[in-house]
């Protein structure tokens, strides 16, 4: 209720007693004749110390001394109001009952006065703070006035503008000079919030801009809000607008610490919107002051979840990459976001046993994010042998060293074309998830706490690799954008949303209170896209015409695709959790002794560049394993008979 008392706390203190002082003596003065005031005031100072040692009380109790005078608002007057109107009928509720006629031959206050008391104690305590404010609010537009700032409109939502023109107008935004609004709502037209005028729909951005330039205002920047990225918003006009006037899109980001931020817009922001709200309190809840480690952590997911970890309060952070390029990246920026998180660095391949176990023994683990992988598709047709060293080996490698240092969860990033695989990639990453399993269940038997789970999702959009930057590219050289067939169907995420939802997983695993024990988690990822509609709009997000100023040319299904990925196969049983945006299966395991046994003759397999009795072992361990293209002499994918598969 107190809160950490200060100098500045205790003078504001002071000032509300005497404004209450002030009040109930200018109450009486206003309602009394001389004689009648001077009866009052003979036993008022007797009584007034205990009356303001009791508002302190009840100013405190109902948190006046908690928020600022430079934020004053409408909660800190209803506070306000609360405060009084206990004073109030406290002073009445003696004056009547307690005093009364028959003690003092007169009622002390009366009613009329203390509504003269109520109102002037409002004024006296909720007018310093308000007048304060707008002195500070006068003098904050007086330094934006005179510092550099571009002129910008602001286009979205009323509320989410008005966010925006707080965080300008308290210092925690810079650089902006809003001139006009684009909302999305009929209702917001031709009205002002906070003194900044709506000029119109969003469609009328390229008239809005003339007409200001027309008046001497040159637009330089456009931010966007959320709702004007909504698919009901059109944002691809939008797009195509600002590529015509020249003007660069930005998106206003969410608080981070004391500032806010905006961002420029890409073409990602536009493809997709994350529809899964994430429990931020859970998962802060769940990493803050923990160890932790992220292999791969340069990769584009590696690199995400580095960055959330941070963000969500981890103490320290060990980034294994065996990039040193990536590696130095990611440090770097961990480093310039997060000046106190204790941070290491090193160069390790998964694939190496003994380094890895070193590195873990060493940091002293609570929580491991395995999102060490190779992912290509094509790649790992090619070179499968490659595929099985590190995503099998070095998965039980990263597993077993997790398990040796005695962290409390182990999390291995895995995909959807795990599921009744049909590719090498699918293979490696399903022959993982069932060691990740089987020695879950062998803690669980045993009573150990740690637990190992797998999470798994699909496509992630701007990540290295991924169709959106190879079809900008195309775009950018004039096309033709290549699409491997017209009914090719996948599911898509952000990075960050893929990010959040992988740590959500881990929440759960670590969670005592959860009644599901399941070591595969699966990401709810929406509606899936034909990857031709996501070329065809992100060329007309491009200012183009598909199939007119930019082809779209089919080339084929390339070896180990399929035309639909699925989130569950058909032997396993999906299971709610309770966790919004993931789902839980329950698959069919193996135990540890056939997978050592499976293990040993993939080893034997890669050393023998023999990838028939490779497949051979996949399919023992995975039934649903089927390649459904091969490559022919000429590399190009075709499909494989149900005998031959």
């Amino acid at each position: 209720m107190f809160g950490k008392f200060s100098f500045k706390k205790a003078a504001i203190i002071a000032h509300d007693l005497v404004m209450t002082a002030v009040a109930v003596v200018l109450s009486i003065m206003l309602r009394f004749n001389d004689a009648e005031q001077a009866e009052r005031f003979h036993y008022l100072w007797q009584v007034l110390p205990s009356f303001l040692a009791y508002a302190a009380l009840v100013y405190m109790w109902f948190g006046l001394y908690k928020s600022k005078w430079r934020f004053a608002s409408l909660p800190d007057l209803i506070g306000i109001a609360k405060s009084v109107g206990v004073l109030t009928l406290t002073a009445l509720g003696i004056d009547y009952v307690l005093v009364g006629r028959e003690f003092y031959g007169f009622y002390f206050f009366g009613r009329q006065t203390l509504l003269i008391y109520a109102l002037l104690q409002m004024a006296l305590l909720g007018g310093p703070r308000l007048a304060y404010r707008a002195w500070k609010d006068k003098r904050r537009k007086a330094d934006v006035a005179h510092s550099p700032a571009a002129p910008a409109l602001l286009i979205g939502r009323s509320n989410e503008v008005e966010f925006v023109l707080r965080a300008l107008e308290n210092g925690a935004l810079t650089g902006l000079s809003p001139k006009a609004i684009l909302s999305p709502r009929k209702a917001d037209y031709d009205q002002s919030i906070r003194g900044v005028p709506v000029a119109g729909p969003v469609g009328a951005l390229e008239d809005v801009v003339t007409d200001l330039a027309a008046q001497g205002v040159a637009i330089r920047r456009l931010v966007v809000l959320p709702s004007a990225l909504a698919a009901d918003s059109n944002p691809e006009a939008l797009f195509r607008s600002a590529r015509r006037l020249g003007l660069v899109l930005s998106r206003f980001q969410s608080m981070d610490g004391e500032a806010a931020q905006i961002a420029p817009v890409s073409i990602e922001d536009l493809l997709l919107r994350p529809t899964v709200s994430i429990d931020l309190p859970r998962l802060s809840g769940f990493l803050k002051g923990k160890r932790v480690v992220i292999t791969g952590g340069g990769g584009s997911i590696g690199s995400e979840v580095c960055l959330k970890v941070a963000g969500f309060g981890a103490s320290s952070i060990l980034v294994v990459e065996n990039s040193e390029l990536a590696l130095h990246t990611i440090t770097e920026q961990l480093a310039a976001q997060f000046r106190r998180l204790e941070l290491t660095g090193h160069i390790c391949d998964v694939r190496d046993r003994e380094r890895l176990f070193a590195l873990l023994q060493d940091f002293r683990p609570d929580v491991v994010f395995h999102a060490a992988a190779l992912k290509h598709v094509p790649y790992l047709e090619q070179d499968w042998e490659e595929g099985i060293r590190t995503n099998v080996t070095g998965s039980i490698n990263a597993a077993d060293a997790t398990v040796a240092a005695g962290a409390e969860a182990f999390v291995m990033i895995s995909t959807d074309k795990a599921i009744e695989p049909a590719s090498m990639l699918g293979a490696t990453k399903r022959f993982a998830e069932i060691y990740t399993e089987a020695l879950d269940e062998r803690l669980r038997c045993e009573g150990a706490t740690t637990r190992l789970i797998s999470v798994r999702f699909g496509n992630v959009l701007g990540s290295n690799g991924s169709v959106v930057p190879k079809f900008k590219a195309q775009i950018e050289r004039g096309g033709p954008l290549t699409v491997t067939h017209p009914d090719m169907v996948r599911y898509f995420m952000t990075v960050g949303e893929a990010a959040d939802l992988v740590l959500t997983a881990a929440t759960h695993a670590r969670d005592p209170a959860a009644t599901t024990r399941a070591s595969t988690y699966v990401l709810k990822m929406g509606q899936p896209v034909r990857i031709v509609d996501l070329a065809e709009r992100l060329v007309l997000l491009s200012g183009f015409e598909p199939g007119v100023d930019i082809e779209i040319r089919f080339s084929g299904v390339r070896p180990g695709e399929r035309l639909n990925e699925i989130l569950f196969a058909k032997d396993e049983t999906k299971v709610d959790i309770g966790v919004e945006g993931v789902l839980a299966a329950q698959t069919v395991g193996a135990s540890l002794p056939a997978i050592a046994a499976w293990v040993e003759r993939l080893g034997a397999a890669v050393a023998d560049h023999d990838r028939a009795a490779a497949e051979t072992v996949f399919r023992e361990a995975i039934p649903t394993f089927r390649i459904t293209v091969r490559a022919d002499a000429n590399g190009q994918g075709i499909p494989v008979p149900d005998a031959q598969a």
